[in-house]
């Protein structure tokens, strides 16, 4: 067949079509000894699959060209898009724009003459959308599934000491790309390796592996024979941490002469008991090295397969999701593959690091959002332990309740479903297969997960998309409820409700997009003190900004190593999202909602979820201290800590501490490490900070995993300064104070940047209908009341005037501001009520005593402990993609901005209050699409606040919980400004 009738076909329009000539999917790891053809390919991108060539230039294989900057042959550049649920064109399943970049890779390679008389085998590790190969120029196959890799036998077609003639045809839009319409970018190409290896025409065609924590070790193999009927005589043996499965083993061995007395087609199963098992968990990830050899009749070995096995049991009684017999809370994140340079296409090096990031997190466990992940992260998972929901390629979001009954693509649900399964079986980190995502719920959903139970009864099935018709039915395709960003309430009421049948763990809730996962800790709190609640998965891992070029709008691609850091990039680039590729349909934003930057630096929230998930926790009541085993399978011996005592008066104390023998999930008193604080002395926080006693696999020895906390004392109220000799107040001619240290005077503040919660969630058009983001002030009344100055004010706004009132008094040192706020019963929830002002330049320092040092608001924490924390300005700010309020710190008591020489301001809250300082106004953050946009002020914008509200979920799931709202009517607070 040649290519051009391949191509007339059309196979990028038929649903039904899933692949030609591809080889069955199967668990034997073939990367070891395997030539590589990675590297750099002769490339040319057509307009369409039947365009007309032009010149060749190179392309990175893996890698898409959508990240290239690569034009098609008439000029088109085709780059990155962005889209949620909307398909990027118009035509309706299973059609395709005519319009269709095409991407054509060449290569020659030299087949080594040592594989003469053996089977050649092309793998491509996955291509996106659509594969068509050809070799020497004749048809080879093709294959749909952009997330699993494809082979196709090549040993008729090339010829061993010769050279060959590779060509890859890929299609971007095809009939799958409708059922591939995940949140995320658009791309095309080779997203993983290519890889060429032999094997013996006797060859291992699959490896089953069955491990579960009772040791009884299962190993079921396929063989077959290129050359025919399966020679007399074969045999299999296999060989654990390299012991030869022999004693106590039940050996079955099958040969040709075997199968015409039987049903075994090439089958053989050994068995054994593992004695003194070491069970695998994500806490305790024991692995044991298995080594399958398929023999000849003389002995010698034909071939062989090696695995890492791990003896767990995953199981659901009742409403309880157990491992290895364990209720399990499930801590997890949703993880594409993605590179800020490489887009789809990661390494081993990449993962690694993505889980060692989710281990130091307190995350156990990933859903491999929403597709197949590359096969390296499942290896990876089973070393550093880490549960894995392994979600087959399917999300037809855009057209989702047409295609799940369309017969059509039955075969591609099954083929996507059954493929993950085949190649992913032998994980003991999979403890969940997922059947897809947002793609409705019907008959090709039923179809695929009928083939998973008889082929897997191991493992239990999910899918959000039959679990949401009702939590409860037991006769859906969903083993287990998995609902998305139900509001945590629900998930209450439906546990404590009598009718609940299933383990309720949400398979995406506390969407992290820009400065977000408000009420992390209350939900956390709900699922552990309620049985059938067992967690979920926060969406998501990444923020999936690409590095781009300010100057031509294009991907920097692989030359961008180097040019960002700590979430922020090198001028002359930007994160870029949504519409940056000046894309006219898209979504914008909505692709950064991740709890890590794009070069990975870790969100504040990930200090929340660390603390939540954390191993240890402390309690203190009644002067009982108690240290919390967390955990549900290992102790703390192989934990350090350190205790820490701070202050109100600013001191911080130190002792070592020894972590008691406390076994998972049970507790033990331990003495206080200090004295109990007098009455007097105030406010007193004991905190144990918490490392790694010795290098993990995750984390050097020292390495900090939680810093739980408990108040010792309370505050002791303070009376507010009494008048005294001190400056005068001075007031400009707008009733404003006047102040060496501040360019602008204290103001009311109603307002912030709106976050893209409050965008998505619709406040932000509420604050700017009521117009807080553009507050007039009115002066109503000034007048002097001995040292004091009083001044009242009005502001408009949309729901009716704002009172405002500020009392001037010299202190000792400084001035006593009191002010107060009467809301109209209209403004029921506003960003904020607060002071607002600016200094001079050079206060560079912030040194405070409350919540810290990482970034905080009242509903979200629980991962700052109070203390006293020290930061230079420029690093209060978090720089979320899109830029928004951000770098605020809850709890604060008392504050200094500083010079070098030590001179500056301080500042005295009554009561702990939410204050940030940065080098923008809320107009400024408000303005601007991205941060090289943002022009730094040369002084400080100090924002002191009496209520703030909540960041909550809104942009995808609930809004902060009522409690973190800021409600109508009065609200007063104090600050004392002194000079330093």
């Amino acid at each position: 067949m040649r290519r051009d009738h391949l191509l007339t076909l059309r196979p990028w329009e038929s649903p039904e079509t899933t692949s030609w000539q591809r080889l069955p999917m199967n668990a034997v790891d073939r990367r070891s000894g395997a030539l590589s053809l990675d590297g750099s390919w002769h490339f040319q991108l057509l307009s369409s699959p039947t365009g007309a060539s032009g010149e060749w230039t190179l392309a990175d294989v893996p890698g898409v060209w959508t990240m290239q900057s690569a034009v098609t042959t008439q000029g088109t550049a085709d780059l990155p898009q962005y889209t949620n649920v909307r398909m990027p064109f118009a035509d309706f399943p299973p059609h395709v724009p005519a319009a269709n970049p095409t991407g054509v890779y060449e290569r020659s390679v030299d087949i080594p003459a040592e594989w003469a008389g053996r089977r050649v085998v092309l793998q491509v590790g996955a291509a996106e959308s659509v594969l068509l190969v050809h070799v020497n120029g004749r048809p080879v196959g093709l294959s749909k599934d952009s997330h699993l890799a494809a082979e196709f036998d090549l040993t008729d077609v090339v010829r061993p000491g010769d050279p060959a003639t590779i060509r890859f045809t890929v299609v971007k839009w095809s009939d799958a790309s409708h059922i591939e319409d995940q949140d995320q970018w658009w791309h095309a190409g080779i997203t993983r390796s290519v890889l060429l290896y032999a094997t013996d025409p006797l060859h291992l065609a699959d490896v089953t592996v069955r491990a579960p924590r009772d040791g009884r070790l299962r190993v079921d193999c396929t063989v077959r024979d290129t050359a025919g009927p399966l020679p007399a005589g074969w045999y299999v043996t296999a060989a654990l941490d390299g012991q030869l499965l022999s004693q106590d083993t039940e050996f079955d061995r099958l040969n040709a002469e075997d199968m015409r007395v039987s049903d075994f087609h090439g089958e053989a199963r050994l068995r054994t008991v593992v004695r003194d098992v070491r069970p695998w968990t994500a806490e305790t990830p024991e692995l044991y090295d298995l080594a399958v050899r398929l023999h000849r009749a003389d002995g010698s070995i034909a071939d062989s397969s090696h695995h890492r096995v791990g003896f767990r049991d995953v199981e659901i009684v009742g409403r309880d999701l157990l491992v290895n017999g364990e209720r399990v809370f499930v801590r997890g994140v949703n993880r594409h593959d993605f590179h800020p340079l490489t887009g789809r296409t990661v390494t081993a090096d990449d993962m690694r690091a993505d889980l060692v990031v989710l281990k130091r997190f307190g995350f156990n466990a990933v859903r491999t959002s929403h597709y197949p992940n590359d096969p390296t992260l499942y290896d990876l998972a089973d070393e550093l332990g880490l549960y894995v929901v392994d979600e087959a390629n399917i999300e037809s979001h855009d057209h989702a309740h047409e295609i799940a009954d369309d017969p059509r693509y039955l075969p591609a649900f099954v083929d996507r479903v059954s493929r993950m399964v085949q190649r992913d079986k032998n994980h003991p980190s999979v403890i969940i297969w997922s059947l897809g995502n947002e793609s409705d719920y019907g008959a090709n959903h039923d179809a695929a997960a009928g083939w998973v139970r008889r082929h897997d009864p191991t493992r239990p099935i999910q899918y959000e998309g039959a679990a949401k018709i009702d939590w409860a039915d037991e006769n859906l395709a969903s083993d287990i409820a998995c609902p998305m960003y139900a509001p945590i309430e629900d998930c209450v009421a439906h546990a404590l409700s009598g009718r609940q049948t299933k383990p309720l763990i949400q398979c995406e809730y506390s969407h992290a997009m820009g400065n977000s996962n408000g009420t992390l800790a209350d939900t956390w709190a709900a699922i552990e003190s309620t049985p059938g609640l067992q967690g979920g998965f926060i969406w998501e891992f990444w923020d999936h900004g690409i590095l781009q070029r300010v100057d031509d709008g294009r991907p920097a691609g692989r030359a961008g190593v180097g040019l960002y850091g700590n979430g922020v990039t090198a001028p002359g680039h930007r994160w870029a999202y949504g519409g940056d590729f000046g894309e006219a349909i898209h979504d914008g934003a909505f692709i950064a909602d991740g709890v890590v930057f794009p070069d990975r630096t870790p969100k504040p929230v990930m200090y929340e979820h660390r603390e939540i998930a954390g191993p240890v926790r402390l309690t203190y009541d009644e002067g009982v201290l108690r240290v919390h085993n967390r955990q549900h399978f290992r102790g703390l011996e192989w934990l350090a800590a350190e205790w820490l005592l701070s202050g109100a008066d600013g001191t911080t104390r130190r002792a070592a501490a020894s972590l008691p023998e406390v076994p998972p999930g049970g507790s033990a008193e331990v003495a206080l490490p200090f004295p109990p604080p007098e009455p007097s002395a105030g406010e007193t926080w004991l905190t144990l900070r918490v490392t790694t006693a010795d290098d993990e696999a995750w984390a050097p020895l020292g390495t900090e995993v939680c810093v739980p906390q408990v108040r010792l004392a309370a505050a002791v109220a303070d009376a507010p300064p009494e008048p005294a000799a001190g400056p005068a107040v001075t007031l400009d001619g707008d009733a404003l104070l006047v102040h060496p240290l501040l360019t602008s005077a204290p103001r009311l503040s109603l307002w912030r940047a709106p976050t893209d919660n409050d965008e998505l969630g619709g406040m932000a058009a509420r604050w700017h209908d009521w117009g807080l983001d553009a507050l007039v002030r009115k002066v109503v009344d000034v007048r002097e009341e001995g040292s004091r100055v009083v001044v009242r004010s009005e502001y408009a706004t949309g729901a009716g005037p704002v009172h405002h009132e500020q009392v001037f008094t010299p202190v000792t040192g400084g001035i006593r501001v009191e002010e107060s706020a009467e809301l109209p019963e209209g403004l029921d929830d506003v960003a904020r009520v607060g002071t607002v002002f600016e200094t001079v330049p050079g206060l560079d320092v912030l040194d405070w005593y409350g919540q810290g040092p990482w970034e905080s608001y009242p509903d979200r924490a629980a991962g700052a402990p109070v203390g006293h924390h020290s930061l230079a300005v420029d690093e209060l700010f978090t720089p979320y993609l899109r830029p928004q309020e951000s770098g605020g710190r809850h709890g604060v008591r008392r504050f200094t901005l500083s010079a070098p020489d030590a001179t500056g301001l301080a500042v005295e809250l009554g009561v702990p209050g939410q204050v940030s300082v940065n080098r923008y106004r809320a107009e400024d953050l408000a303005a601007a699409a991205h941060h090289d946009e943002l022009v730094p002020r040369p002084g400080c914008v100090v924002h002191v606040d009496a209520a703030h509200r909540g960041l909550g979920t809104a942009s995808c799931g609930p809004d902060t919980s009522a409690g973190y709202r800021v409600a109508a009517g009065g609200h007063r607070w104090g600050w004392t400004l002194r000079v330093l």
